[in-house]
Parts: structure tokens; C-alpha cells; sequence
């Protein structure tokens, strides 16, 4: 079968390659969509970073070059033999979560805090590829919803996490900088939740068009205009919490310094390199700084996505300002990757059809 392979920096390979095998307690799920993320971007411009390189990952054995792709859906087309609870034919999500199971998160059961975390397609073979072998509990059925929005639930379970993360309570006003897949995601997360008003600064023109399509109230160009004036002209003295989904130095401090005293920071973006900060902006104001890293996994992996699923089929979540392209898996470089990382693209999330 053809799939995506990650060998470094800027290499990515279409090969044709084997199928691995369906152990007892897995399934072969038939890929229909798979999205590019912001972490595979990462991967590819300054990587190796979630990939194993240099050694194998110490829970699945992998290391590069591996298949990528993490943010995926399709119909499982085999069956373990211990496997009960689902079925060929079934329209699942893939929760990607990988986890040893001994550490002390694993053991309290917060599997996304293990000591060892890694991720199908980035830590192990993932969904660039026309089929993919995944453990069991990690396939969560999509029910009727379409079954290419399911490769929607990973980030808009990221998205999820971080605002129940950020314990975000309707009337809270909220800042978002940067919308990009995570930050669309978030809006929308945001909006469900009863936040508002919900204030988005985004130097790109079509990306602040879809953030309104998502549920932004207030769009700020920075460019323009100094971020932090104007969400103090919103607001007064800042807003309540604050969610920074760029991950560059301005927008970290920014977030910070957006917040009124007394309030919140959600970190959710993967840096490539440290910052410099100011800890007396959050130490004086007494504000606070929490980290948010992906969603409920394991075990617990039909949790938060199934929270999510609920929310596309009834219509809370919309996954159409989110898709901007849809490309062949042999294009995937060229025409997904090179165009993501252009500063110039107004593409935002493009899902793989293997």
C-alpha cells in the first residue's frame, strides 16, 4: 500500500510498503480522510520533536522513518480476534494517544500525561497511508455523521481539553491568538462553552473571516492595531482567560499581558524553541498559566471525543470553516505541506484522501 513517510526535516516520502498486521486486540481501519496538523508542520520544518529519531519509542518500537498522520477517520476493514465491541464496516475516529500504562499518570488514569506519550503517526505508523493498524480502544465509533469529519474530532478534541483545561465558564470573556486549525477549533470550543465576547487577533485576512464563521466576536489584525490596546478597549482591564494556539514569543507574552488581574493563560501550541519572558507579568497581576496537551487517551480515549462526535452531529461543532482543501496522498508534500508552511497561503486545514 502507499503511505507517508517521515524521515527528517523537509523528507517525506510516498512509498509503497507492507500493511502491518492485525494483532488480537486490533483493528485495520481503511483510511477515508486524514488532516494535516500544526504538530506534523513542526515535524517537518524543525523535527524530529514527538518522532522517535534517534531511538525507538519506548511503548511502540517505532522510530523513523514512520508513517505519519494523527487527525484521521475511516471504516474498519478487520477485526482482532479479542476484539468484541466492533465490527467490520464500522465508521470510527482514531484517538491517538499512546501510553505505557505503568507510570504514575497512567496509574491515576490521566494516560496523556504518561511519562512516555506519544501518538499514532507521530510516535508509531499513523494515517497517511490507505490503511492503518491501531489498538482497539482507540478507535471510537462516528455513528452517522460523515465519516471524513471524523478526521475533525482530534483537533476539535485538542480544542475541547484546552477549554475545560482553562475552566471556562459562560460569560467569560476570552481572548484567542492565532486561528489556525487549533485556533478555529478553539473558537468554536469557546463558543459552545458560553464564552464571550470572544476576541481573536490573527494577522491573516481570510483566517480572521473564518474565525468570525466560527464564532469570533471581535477580530484584531495586529498589524494594524497594538493587540493589547484593543483588547483592553474591549474589555477594560483584560479579559478573564486567555488561550495562546500561535506558540511564537509574541503571542505567549501577549496572552499573558491580555489577561486582567487575577486571570488565565492556556497554553496549547508546541514550540520549536524557547522564549523570553517576563514572570513578573504573571507573578504582580497574580495571574495564572496552565499547559494544555491533547485530550483524554487510553482507556478513556472515547471520553472527549465522544463529547466531540455529540457535538458535530447535533451541529454545536461546524466542520465546514474548518476544511479549505481536500489533496491525493501522493500530493501530500508539494501540495499540502509546502503550501501550509507558506506565509502567504490562506490554506488552514487540508485533509488527505489515501
Amino acid at each position: 500500500m502507499d503511505a507517508a513517510r517521515y524521515y527528517g526535516q523537509e523528507d517525506i516520502r510516498v512509498e509503497d510498503i507492507e500493511p502491518d498486521e492485525v494483532g488480537p486486540e486490533e483493528v485495520r481501519i481503511d483510511v477515508e480522510a486524514c488532516g494535516i496538523c500544526g504538530s506534523d508542520l513542526h515535524e517537518y520544518t524543525a523535527g524530529p520533536i514527538f518522532v522517535p529519531g534517534e531511538a525507538p519509542h519506548p511503548v511502540s518500537g517505532v522510530q523513523a522513518p514512520l508513517t505519519m498522520g494523527h487527525e484521521f477517520s475511516g471504516t474498519i476493514s478487520e477485526v482482532g480476534s479479542d476484539v468484541t465491541d466492533l465490527s467490520e464496516g464500522d465508521a470510527v475516529a482514531v484517538n491517538p494517544i499512546i501510553y505505557c500504562g505503568e507510570c504514575p499518570r497512567c496509574e491515576a488514569g490521566e494516560y496523556h500525561r504518561c511519562e512516555s506519550l506519544g501518538f499514532t503517526g507521530l510516535a508509531s505508523n499513523g494515517g497517511f497511508a490507505e490503511n492503518v493498524v491501531v489498538d482497539a480502544e482507540q478507535a471510537v465509533p462516528l455513528g452517522d455523521m460523515p465519516v471524513e469529519h471524523g478526521a475533525l474530532v482530534e483537533p476539535l478534541a485538542v480544542a475541547l481539553h484546552a477549554a475545560r483545561v482553562a475552566d471556562v465558564s459562560p460569560g467569560d470573556s476570552v481572548a484567542v491568538f492565532g486561528s489556525g486549525p487549533i485556533g478555529l477549533c478553539q473558537i468554536q470550543a469557546l463558543r459552545v462553552a458560553g464564552a464571550g465576547p470572544i476576541i481573536v487577533s490573527e494577522p491573516r485576512d481570510r483566517r480572521r473571516e473564518r474565525a468570525e464563521a466560527c464564532g469570533a466576536d471581535v477580530l484584531i489584525d495586529p498589524t494594524e492595531e497594538d493587540a493589547l490596546e484593543a483588547i483592553r478597549a474591549e474589555t477594560g482591564e483584560g479579559v478573564d482567560i486567555a488561550f495562546d494556539v500561535a506558540g511564537v514569543e509574541a503571542t505567549y507574552n501577549q496572552a499573558i499581558n491580555s489577561t486582567r488581574p487575577g486571570g488565565r493563560v492556556a497554553e496549547v501550541s508546541i514550540f520549536e524553541e524557547g522564549v523570553e519572558t517576563q514572570p513578573n507579568d504573571l507573578v504582580i497581576p497574580e495571574r495564572e498559566l496552565v499547559g494544555s496537551i491533547a485530550y483524554q487517551g487510553g482507556p478513556r480515549s472515547a471520553e472527549e471525543f465522544g463529547m466531540v462526535i455529540d457535538m458535530l452531529e447535533d451541529g454545536r461543532f461546524d466542520p465546514d470553516p474548518l476544511i479549505t482543501d481536500r489533496i491525493d496522498l501522493d500530493d501530500i508534500t508539494d501540495e499540502g505541506f509546502e503550501r501550509l508552511i507558506d506565509p502567504d497561503s490562506d490554506q488552514v486545514k487540508i485533509l488527505v484522501k489515501p
